[in-house]
């Protein structure tokens, strides 16, 4: 028997080609751009923007709590190095005027109903959009995103014209109405849109265990809406609050709302500016303090439907 013997040469390292290169990969222009845009260059950059976005409120803050004199006279920031300027005769003069208080409370009647009505209706009626057969369904909300872009302004004359008929012209009630009225289309095509993404399988599981539409409404989907009913309650009770066009056609003239007593005290006293500085500062206190005490709700109902 002849045995072959073979026997296995080495491959040659040289016709492989060159050998593949290691380490990372070069970044480009933009990927270094990125990566100082995410460093604390640009944390300083939106600091110093924030800084300077909040130095009206400052100045404002602090003209509230300087006197006639030292308004007209000096700068806001000459009275952060002389703690003399400083008094609060300003807001006692301004909540001792009994017009002025009873505007605050004038603005709350207004706008706790506008947001309320706002907050349930425009609620009840995205599920029915979403969630409901009916004929027509879609044709009818499209007509309700349509009168997004109908601007307040188109109204005015015409709708001030059918509450005169009314009696409801210069009425709190007619505030409320012409407030809702105008909420009520963001209103449920924002929650519309929310309602949509809950999972189908978890309506029909509570509906097999016997929940009806109102039952599923009520213990469902607006537990499941909290984040966006609240973004809501916050966009609908800023814009009712700091509302003064409305207000100042459609409110009673002997009782009107905080915005439109400013006016009035502008109109009537001119450039009186240490009624003027608390009360501006006042109307901002409400607000604020119910999107910082709601905040986290709100940033969850704006961005859930960049997340879902």
């Amino acid at each position: 028997m002849t045995a072959t013997l073979i026997t296995a040469q080495a491959p040659d390292p040289s016709a492989a080609g060159p050998a593949p290169k290691t380490g990372p990969r070069p970044r480009s222009l933009a990927s270094r751009l990125a990566s100082l845009a995410a460093g604390g260059a640009v944390r300083v950059v939106l600091v110093v923007l924030a800084v300077l976005w909040l130095l009206p409120t400052a100045g404002l803050l602090v003209s509230s709590f300087r006197s006639p004199r030292d308004i007209a006279s000096t700068g806001w920031w000459e009275a952060l190095t002389d703690p003399g300027q400083w008094t609060g005769a300003n807001y006692d003069a301004l909540l001792g005027d009994d017009t002025f208080t009873s505007s605050i409370w004038t603005t709350v009647a207004i706008t706790v109903p506008s947001t309320v009505l706002v907050v349930v209706l425009g609620a009840a009626a995205a599920y029915a959009f979403a969630w409901l057969e009916f004929p027509g369904r879609d044709y009818w909300f499209l007509l309700v995103v349509a009168l997004l872009v109908v601007p307040v302004q188109v109204a005015l004359i015409p709708v001030a014209k059918l509450f005169n008929a009314l009696g409801i012209f210069e009425t709190t009630f007619g505030v409320i109405l012409f407030h809702s009225a105008f909420g009520l289309p963001f209103a449920v095509f924002l929650l519309r849109n929310f309602f949509a993404e809950i999972p189908r399988e978890l309506l029909e599981a509570a509906r097999l265990d016997g929940a009806g539409e109102l039952r599923l409404f009520t213990r469902v989907v607006l537990p499941l809406g909290g984040p966006a009913i609240a973004a809501l309650a916050i966009f609908q009770f800023m814009w009712v609050w700091n509302d003064m066009l409305v207000a100042l056609i459609f409110a009673d003239s002997g009782s009107p709302p905080m915005t439109v007593a400013l006016q009035q005290q502008m109109r009537q006293f001119g450039s009186n500016f240490d009624v003027l500085a608390p009360g501006a500062f006042l109307t901002m206190l409400i607000p604020l303090a119910i999107f910082f005490a709601f905040q986290r709700q709100f940033v969850s109902g704006v961005m859930s439907g960049a997340v879902k």
